[in-house]
């Protein structure tokens, strides 16, 4: 397949509808796969039939986007890499965003993080580790966790949920997961922290969604916009970065996004 051409032209036309769906969920599972999978494990996985995961797979040969590398194992693609990567690299935010994050990782000695809000989770979309010395996290580019339990998400949320009807009209049912005994479930906590969010211009995150790791978030608005356009949160292991350093580093945190993005990105 030529770069010029797309998953829709290699497809045939009786899999138009329902076949594109079943490429779309075999593609979708390769990716939780980065070591490969068989075919067995694909059909099993997805609860449909060998040879139909087989020509789904096929298809994605063609496009270039799976690999088979011996013995019946899948993997990604290299096109599908090469998608992703130049996706990646050439949105505006990224040439934008991540010399920020370099800074705050080189100089917290932290990990940085830049995410945005999608639905009721969070996406991370830029992240960078320190340079040396710190444990690793194991947060991805391109993974979600759900809002309510992350700085990044309180952040972004305590500018939209104003009161205890906005809270429950976005979240439904309640209680919500309680991933951590730390994990803000209730309406009504959930409101009392983004009202104490939008009063000290920062969201945290105490061990609310993993043991051990705290984090500290700043919205931040480009463009021009009246809304946040993502957040940027410094995220540690909390027996070496304890939340109060955290909080310290938050004045220093907001200078960097300032002189990198400008005052305007910040309220």
């Amino acid at each position: 397949m030529s770069r010029s051409e797309s998953l829709r032209d290699v497809v045939p036309p009786d899999e138009k509808l329902v076949g594109a769906d079943r490429v779309i969920a075999v593609l979708t599972e390769l990716a939780d796969h980065p070591l490969g999978v068989t075919l067995d494990e694909l059909a099993g996985k997805l609860q449909s039939s060998k040879p139909t995961v087989h020509r789904a797979l096929a298809t994605l040969r063609r496009a270039g986007l799976a690999d088979m590398t011996g013995r019946g194992v899948y993997i990604l693609g290299d096109e599908y890499l090469r998608l992703a990567f130049r996706n990646l690299d050439g949105r505006p935010e990224t040439a934008r965003i991540q010399p920020l994050l370099e800074d705050l990782a080189t100089h917290l000695g932290e990990t940085a993080h830049y995410a945005v809000l999608s639905g009721k989770d969070i996406v991370y979309r830029a992240k960078m580790d320190p340079p040396q010395g710190a444990v690793r996290l194991t947060s991805v580019i391109g993974g979600r966790n759900p809002a309510y339990r992350t700085a990044v998400g309180k952040a972004l949320l305590s500018s939209r949920l104003l009161n205890i009807k906005d809270v429950r009209e976005w979240f439904g049912a309640f209680p919500l997961e309680q991933k951590t005994p730390h994990t803000l479930i209730t309406p009504e906590a959930l409101l009392a922290e983004f009202e104490a969010t939008r009063a000290r211009g920062f969201a945290i995150d105490d061990q609310e969604n993993e043991v051990g790791i705290n984090c500290v978030a700043v919205s931040i608005y480009l463009d021009g916009s009246a809304t946040p356009a993502g957040a940027i949160s410094v995220s540690a292991v909390r027996f070496r970065t304890p939340l109060e350093s955290l909080v310290d580093a938050v004045p220093a945190i907001r200078e960097t996004i300032g002189q990198r993005l400008g005052a305007n990105a910040l309220r």
